[in-house]
């Protein structure tokens, strides 16, 4: 079932009885994800309740530290319902925008969100070696950013929308600061802050799948 979104509801085409809905007018939302069509939604239990991993309160910091509200200068922190519009726009043919999954293998193999792609935060990291050349790269042949010569051309550059696990965690905040660093314009780089944690405790559904 498709649903004609905005960048802060959603329309839906046909009433869908769910007890459980995103808003009031919004049931659920179908997205793409690896060519399969995907249907979004809270779990539906009332008794549900958000998984172990993301239930603890209290993890050493550093390095799982607070993260701010708001990142960077020019960075939108958004929400639930902004990242399902991306999803909407992104996995039904907007390929100006990429939604990504920071995270290592490890974790998503544990669940991601659905038509999101993911990028580890590892690639971005230059404390711990990351390699500039693979960065580069990244951005040409996935973001749409243009070398010309020794220079970036950021002009047809993507939207995207960046989370990993939390406000606790810091591995798409590592990657987005790369991100600025190199230049890419901050009004193009969206962060969904609540990550994980917050997608689980509103009880939506993930796919599990392999990292690179």
């Amino acid at each position: 079932m498709r649903y004609f979104l905005g960048l802060f509801y959603l329309i839906p085409l046909i009433s869908h009885a769910l007890e459980v809905n995103i808003t009031a007018d919004m049931p659920s939302l179908d997205v793409l994800h690896a060519g399969k069509e995907i249907t979004l939604q809270r779990n539906q239990n009332p008794d549900n309740k958000i998984a172990d991993d993301y239930a603890k309160t209290s993890r050493a910091c550093p390095p799982f530290c607070i993260q701010p509200m708001h990142l960077a200068e020019g960075v939108e922190t958004v929400g639930e319902l902004e990242v399902l519009a991306y999803l909407d726009k992104s996995s039904w043919g907007d390929k100006d925008i990429l939604v990504i999954d920071s995270r290592t293998p490890d974790w998503l193999a544990k669940g991601t969100i659905p038509a999101s792609i993911n990028i580890p935060w590892t690639v971005f990291n230059l404390k711990n070696g990351a390699n500039t050349l693979e960065i580069t790269d990244i951005m040409t042949q996935q973001f749409g950013v243009k070398q010309v010569d020794d220079l970036l051309d950021f002009t047809e550059a993507k939207t995207l929308v960046l989370y990993c696990n939390g406000p606790w965690c810091g591995q798409s905040a590592i990657s987005i600061k790369t991100l600025l660093s190199f230049g890419y314009p901050a009004h193009k780089i969206k962060w969904y802050r609540g990550g994980m944690q917050a997608w689980e405790s509103f009880g939506f559904n993930t796919v599990k799948t392999k990292g690179k």
